[in-house]
């Protein structure tokens, strides 16, 4: 997952805008009790998304694999006051978990958790999306675009993290690494896709930027 030395990564952070203080505590609280603490977003690259999210001023927010809810609150501070973030996941136990933090936050009564597939969820939200970050099960992230594009307002932006997926998309393909063929074809799609425009950067693990035309 680092593309450049530690000693780059620390600077970068440091001249970024600061960590707030609610996700600065659920970063440590998800590194003390939660399984896999290197899924969470983390500072630098939530800064990214509370950034983009700023731009963008959108008004439906739509988040697959809401893992702690970092990236969700990230997401929240630049939604519109009269918005709402949408975000799935599969794992039960986190709920409680997710609720505690975002109930902490100004936007807890504006976000909406799912439990479940959200392939199976997402045909259900009869929502149009500004913002999109699909971040969970690589398999499914053709199935995710597909569902989500015809949900998407023009000139909105899907975000689509693990691009990179630690640089496997470089190495020689293993025919049973069934996500890294996924990730293969899902950035081809992208940039080649007549409905949407994408730059990809390399920041964490590789993050897309497509906006829907």
């Amino acid at each position: 997952m680092h593309f450049i030395s530690q000693e780059l990564e620390d600077y970068i952070e440091q001249h970024s805008e600061k960590e707030p203080e609610l996700l600065a505590a659920l970063n440590k609280e998800t590194y003390q009790k939660i399984l896999l603490p290197r899924m969470l977003s983390g500072h630098f690259q939530g800064r990214v998304l509370s950034m983009l999210s700023k731009l963008i001023c959108p008004v439906n927010i739509l988040e697959i694999g809401t893992y702690t809810g970092y990236s969700a609150l990230c997401l929240c501070e630049g939604m519109q006051e009269n918005g709402q973030l949408h975000t799935i996941d599969i794992k039960e136990e986190l709920i409680d978990f997710q609720r505690k933090h975002f109930d902490k936050s100004p936007w807890g009564k504006q976000i909406r958790q799912h439990l479940g597939e959200a392939v199976a969820i997402i045909p259900t939200l009869d929502v149009k999306f500004d913002l999109v970050f699909i971040d969970a099960d690589k398999e499914n992230y053709i199935n995710y675009f597909e569902l989500i594009v015809p949900k998407m307002n023009k000139g909105g932006i899907i975000l689509s993290d693990n691009v990179l997926w630690s640089g496997k998309i470089l190495e020689p393909l293993n025919p049973k690494d069934v996500s890294t063929k996924i990730l293969l074809e899902y950035n081809k799609l992208l940039k080649e896709d007549p409905r949407v425009e994408t730059v990809l950067l390399p920041i964490r693990d590789g993050l897309t930027v497509s906006r829907v035309l």
